[in-house]
């Protein structure tokens, strides 16, 4: 396995991991009870920052890009499926977020909770298991190891040095 595949899919683990403590949230919030909503935000934007800025961004800004430009198709294909569950994620993401700034949005919380969770594992299976084996084929060892070259670079930039590491020590806090 690649360094480019296996950095997405430690990130998944992450993201697999956030997923758990937002269904817990969502519980909370579907028995009527507060479901801590400071934390929930602070999921949020780790959500936000994480997964869809530093992790979504490398698949879209330059895994995607390159996958395509290998022959596999975007319009109609496995990537424009990918970059359509991206958006659907961010649009759920965004009505969490809303529904927590209602004082009667717990309920609404919940239903985009477990729909972001939803979507987000059987997405997060469809990488693993067919586009990132796709990928690898289709793109071969040096462009891989390019691929995760520009991978570090765009973390580096979009989320800054060190940013990363302080991300996944948030998540200990939620455990």
């Amino acid at each position: 396995m690649s360094k480019a595949v296996e950095d997405l899919m430690h990130e998944h683990e992450a993201i697999l991991f956030t997923l758990r403590v937002l269904d817990k949230m969502a519980g909370l919030a579907e028995a009527g009870k507060d479901p801590g909503r400071e934390d929930a935000l602070a999921l949020i934007a780790f959500l936000r920052e994480f997964a869809d800025k530093c992790h979504h961004g490398k698949e879209e800004l330059i895994l995607f890009p390159a996958l395509e430009a290998a022959g596999i198709r975007n319009s109609g294909g496995p990537i424009g499926q990918m970059l359509a569950e991206h958006d659907a994620g961010r649009a759920l993401v965004g009505g969490m977020a809303a529904a927590l700034e209602r004082p009667d949005g717990f309920p609404a919380f919940a239903r985009a909770a477990r729909d972001y969770a939803a979507l987000l594992k059987a997405h997060i299976d469809k990488e693993n298991t067919v586009l990132f084996p796709m990928g690898e084929k289709a793109l071969g060892p040096a462009a891989l190891a390019a691929v995760y070259e520009r991978f570090e670079e765009h973390e580096e930039k979009v989320i800054g040095q060190g940013r990363h590491e302080e991300l996944h020590a948030m998540l200990d806090g939620f455990e």
